[in-house]
């Protein structure tokens, strides 16, 4: 597991929900690079999955995540797997081999969605710079969690890289403005 396959690879968006994200340790700057990572990947017509949890108490995503989502799953239980998130990420009827993750909050919904995906055999890449809790040291702990079960951890830009590969990528001229911008700090 050294790169992502772009060809088969999936971006999951994880909880940005709007009651949610002002409660988050640098929630905003998690939330800007979610919303970066999510135009890289439409601009190379990667798959895009949200979910929200509890969306009747919680509340929805925000509109900037919602909106760059293909689907967005409903779900009771922190790992969205649980709740089918498996069938969500499928495009052709099949399950994508590489799931990028990012989203709120890190040692709980992420955390255990994440673990979810490794239970079912997909290869995890986790955006840490795109992920949030409430409480920084919970984040830091999920994230090493994380990459002792196999996750890799990765930062938005690293994604965006990856994804194209080569400057030769038919969509590099079409992201060069987001790449210049770079993730939001």
């Amino acid at each position: 597991m050294n790169t992502i396959n772009p060809a088969s690879c999936t971006l999951v968006l994880v909880d940005y929900q709007q009651r949610l994200m002002p409660a988050l340790h640098e929630g905003d700057a998690a939330l800007a690079r979610g919303v970066w990572l999510a135009d890289v990947a439409h601009t190379l017509r990667l798959h895009v999955v949200g979910t929200e949890q509890n969306p009747q108490g919680l509340g929805p995503n925000v509109d900037a995540i919602r909106s760059r989502c293909a689907v967005t799953l409903g779900k009771q239980h922190f790992d969205g797997c649980a709740d089918g998130l498996i069938d969500a990420l499928r495009t052709d009827g099949h399950a994508p081999a590489d799931v990028v993750v990012a989203g709120c909050e890190t040692h709980v919904c992420l955390m255990q969605t994440v673990l979810g995906l490794l239970r079912h055999g997909q290869r995890c890449w986790v955006v840490a710079d795109a992920c949030a809790s409430r409480r920084a040291a919970d984040r830091e702990l999920a994230l090493q969690r994380l990459r002792g079960a196999g996750a890799v951890l990765v930062s938005s830009e690293m994604v965006a890289f990856e994804w194209l590969r080569s400057s030769a990528h038919p969509h590099f001229k079409d992201l060069l403005p987001l790449l210049k911008r770079g993730p939001a700090a």
